[in-house]
Parts: C-alpha cells; structure tokens; sequence
C-alpha cells in the first residue's frame, strides 16, 4: 500500500500537468514542465511531489512566482485514493479500472471546480473506454457479457436523457457538458447504478449549495459547477454502488 501511496502522488503530478495544459489545448507531453510565470524549465529537484512544494515554501526556485496550492492538494488527494484502492481490491484488474477512472474524475473535477469546463476531449475518448471495460465481467456488471454491454449502454442512455431534460428545463441552469458527464457515468456505472449516481450527485450538490448560501459564499441565482458532485458521486457508485442498491431494497421489503 505505501508503494501505491508514492505512485499516486508521481501520478498526481501528472494529473495536475493534465488540468493544467488540456484546458489550453496544449500538449500535455511537450514542452517539459516549467514556470508558468518566467517559463524556466523545472530541474527534477523542483518537481518532487508535495516535498519540492514544501521545500521553496509554495514559490518558483527561479523567479519566486507563487505556485499553485492545488497541485499540492491533488497530489495529496492521488495518494491518498491509490491507497485506499489498492487495500479495497488487492492487485487485481479491478485496481488497474478503478485507478483509471479515480485519474478520470479527478482531472474532471478540478477542471470544473477552476473553470467550469467539462472537456469533449476528455470526455468522448474515455466513453468509448467505458463502453469497452463493459466487456470484462467486473464486480458491478455481474452479468453476461451481451448483458453487461446493454446495461453499460442502457446506464449511458438514462445518464444522458435525466440531464438532457434538466438542461433543457433549466434554460441554461445545467450545462451541456454535465450532459455528456451523466453519459459517461452511465457508461461507466451501468444500469441501476446510473441511478443512484445521478441522485447522490443531486443530493451532493444541493447540501453545498445551501451551505454556501448560508455561509453568504454565493448568491441565491448563482450557478455552482455540477461537474465535482457528479464525479464523486460516480466514485462512491462504483465502488459502492451494488451494496447501497441490496442495502436499500432490503430496506423496502
């Protein structure tokens, strides 16, 4: 587990170069990592994850630019995920999937949270990935495999429906790439599970909403990025998901 735990944080350095560079439309491998404020390029001793930060007390060895607290947080938070994942499944090829898509939603989430995007080039190519780990009998998909793909698919289809209508109600309230999101949650969660996605997602967003309308942090019309709720809410369903699911139809019987 503690290899796992310095693996998340190599990888959460990636992940930040990610967020970061994919917004920009720019290479996410070229040019080598460098001071968005002088532009030098970093020496290895500067890109040690959370201890290089902790070193130059959150400044540019070069020019002493402030460096962004998030990278520190999103290393962290990598870390901290590839940890707990690697004790739930073992080694396993449910670690490697679920791995992917903890990378996959962090790099949502702190897009939205920062700029309020939800990437198509993010977004598209990781539905068909979706779609093709459907095949593989996972822990959720405890079906046949012609099952497990029409339910993958079926997930997508009510993800995508619930927020198209919501979008459409709203007149701008939900935005399109939340839309997308809902898809690939369901592609990825399958049916039920897209379900109890999208409610917990619903759930999570308006607790915070209303606590930062009463902490006075926003305004009453001002929209808050759904992307974040949606993501984690995906996380915790496919981790989770099946046994919420028994636990709550145990309950109505």
């Amino acid at each position: 587990m503690p290899i796992f735990a310095l693996l998340g944080l190599a990888v959460g350095s990636f992940l930040n170069v990610c967020i970061d560079r994919l917004p920009q439309n720019k290479s996410i491998v070229f040019p080598p990592s460098h001071c968005e404020a002088c532009q030098h390029k970093l020496a290895a001793k500067d890109l040690v994850p959370v201890f290089s930060y902790l070193r130059l007390r959150g400044r540019c060895r070069y020019c002493q630019a402030t460096v962004p607290r998030r990278l520190v947080w999103v290393e962290l938070a990598t870390a901290v995920i590839f940890a707990l994942l690697c004790r739930h499944y073992g080694l396993s090829p449910e670690l490697g999937v679920m791995i992917f898509y903890a990378c996959l939603f962090i790099i949502i989430f702190v897009i939205d949270l920062e700029q309020g995007l939800i990437l198509n080039k993010v977004i598209y190519p990781t539905m068909v990935v979706a779609l093709l780990l459907a095949l593989y009998p996972w822990p959720w998909f405890n079906e046949s495999m012609g099952m497990r793909v029409a339910y993958s698919a079926l997930g997508g289809g009510i993800g995508f429906v619930i927020f198209l209508l919501i979008a459409i109600v709203s007149r701008g309230g939900m935005g399109w790439g939340d839309v997308k999101l809902a898809a690939l949650i369901g592609l990825a969660t399958g049916f039920p599970q897209v379900i109890l996605a999208v409610i917990m997602g619903a759930i999570l967003g308006g607790i915070v909403a209303v606590a930062l309308m009463i902490a006075k942090k926003r305004k009453r019309r001002e929209a808050i990025p759904f992307g974040p709720f949606l993501a984690v809410a995906a996380m915790v369903t496919l981790l989770w998901g099946s046994n919420i699911l028994s636990w709550y139809m145990g309950l109505m019987q």
